[in-house]
């Protein structure tokens, strides 16, 4: 259930000084658990038992998630699970295990419960061709229920425009995908010698032409803000080629820099990164010219046109995030496929194999390669729909809340109050009768708030995660 008033303010406001203040590390909350607390104590047996269970009642749609994870080229900046080669016969072999993993996961779920939306990330799902991606889809046809439904279903596909032409753009459309992903990051050629993609704006723009063209029904821009070399001056010029171009959505995500972490990342000298001072200049202005552009903000790194199923999901109440980010069809059942995919089915989330061998060996052994998961407890439920809340809504209704869960909220929480009082005196929220809202200068900080709810960061390595701003 969702707040009956969904949208977050329209308008985002910055204050350097909260935000000198509140400026820590913390998760994005893609999920809750976080990654983090998956424990490979969580077996495939136990995903198994949570899918059968899924099926009972009035089971969910589905959503599936494929990890395509190839790349030719390197790019210095990614924490994605990549492989990068450019050998295509690499790219066969993992083909012919994810075809029996579609196997695999079909025979759990009912063949009524419809496949509502599909999803091809990475990586470089364009790694594989136009007819290795009909094979994927023809064989998911064949073990589970995809919805014909094209006005209600999301197909999608994550594109490198380096990688394709009109051809193909026409071609993934032919096979049934009405939206579209591409990766840009940064247009400035000195930026993108820095972090070793070379893209130009003619080829991007091209596929977007191509795109629209061929009759997809939302087109999406990823850009990436604190990259090395970026200035407020450089990045509007990027901005303004993205929004001459009117994609339907524009995703502008945080670089993390996390160099201990992501061994490509120690190729960007931390001296070419932008200060702090300059980073949140461009996200403000990143902002204010989007929505001056006729974006809605629809929560922390993603803006969508009004009319577009984003925003129309956060009208309606079926906004959520996962691990692609804010999504529509919350009430999907999520199974991943392929390499550190991560599903939530039910009451638990379940991730593959990080590696090829892992994965390889079990899916060969006809078995499921999930290695590890959380079953979420009551509490966990109830925080996860809280945050989930406060992250796609800015809103939340206690009076609902208690109804829901069978709590007074006041008691339940009373360890958390002393926050939400201070997130109160620092202008971050305010308390509505029973309700609870962000304010515009709330929404920059909103991870912030989330965290006050989350019961594990107190027993979490803070390092795991990215800053907040």
């Amino acid at each position: 259930m969702t707040p009956k008033s969904y949208s977050m303010e329209a308008q985002t406001t910055f204050d350097w000084d909260l935000i000198q203040r509140y400026d820590t590390t913390g998760p994005r909350y893609t999920s809750y658990p976080t990654a983090v607390q998956f424990s490979d104590s969580f077996s495939a047996a136990d995903y198994r038992n949570h899918a059968l269970i899924s099926n009972s009642g009035a089971a969910k749609p589905l959503s599936l998630y494929f990890h395509i994870p190839f790349c030719s080229t390197l790019c210095f900046y990614c924490a994605c699970n990549k492989i990068v080669t450019k050998n295509k016969a690499k790219g066969e072999a993992y083909l012919h295990r994810l075809l029996a993993e579609v196997g695999l996961q079909g025979a759990l779920f009912d063949p009524g419960r419809r496949v509502q939306q599909v999803h091809l990330g990475g990586g470089t799902p364009t790694f594989f061709s136009v007819e290795q991606i009909r094979t994927l889809l023809e064989e998911v046809s064949r073990h589970f229920n995809l919805s014909d439904d094209e006005s209600g279903r999301d197909f999608s596909i994550e594109i490198d425009p380096r990688t394709v032409d009109s051809d193909i753009v026409h071609g993934l459309r032919g096979l049934g995908f009405n939206r579209i992903s591409l990766g840009v990051q940064d247009f400035d050629a000195d930026v993108q010698r820095a972090v070793h993609r070379i893209q130009s704006p003619a080829e991007t723009l091209g596929v977007i032409e191509a795109a629209r063209e061929a009759g997809f029904k939302s087109i999406n821009v990823d850009l990436m803000y604190g990259l090395p070399l970026q200035t407020q001056g450089s990045f509007h010029e990027t901005l303004a080629a993205v929004i001459g171009a009117a994609p339907d959505r524009v995703c502008i995500f945080n670089y993390a820099h996390l160099p201990r972490r992501f061994a490509p990342q120690r190729r960007i000298r931390d001296e070419d990164l932008p200060t702090p001072d300059e980073k949140l200049a461009i996200l403000q202005q990143t902002v204010a010219t989007l929505t001056d552009s006729g974006y809605r903000y629809i929560g922390m790194d993603h803006f969508a046109r009004p009319d577009d199923e984003l925003s129309r999901a956060q009208d309606d109440g079926s906004l959520y995030r996962n691990f692609q980010g804010y999504t529509t069809h919350a009430d999907c059942d999520l199974v991943g496929l392929g390499i550190s995919s991560i599903g939530r089915v039910g009451n638990c989330y379940s991730q593959n194999y990080h590696d090829t061998d892992g994965y390889y060996t079990y899916v060969d052994r006809h078995e499921l390669p999930v290695t590890r998961g959380v079953t979420l407890d009551a509490d966990d439920v109830l925080r996860r729909d809280i945050i989930n809340q406060l992250m796609c809504y800015g809103t939340l209704e206690i009076d609902p809340l208690e109804q829901r869960y069978g709590i007074s909220f006041d008691s339940y929480f009373a360890s958390e109050l002393g926050a939400l009082s201070q997130f109160e005196k620092d202008g971050l929220l305010r308390q509505q009768g029973r309700d609870i809202r962000v304010t515009p200068a709330g929404r920059a900080l909103v991870r912030n708030i989330c965290m006050a709810f989350d019961r594990y960061l107190k027993t979490t390595d803070g390092q795991r995660f990215s800053r907040l701003i």
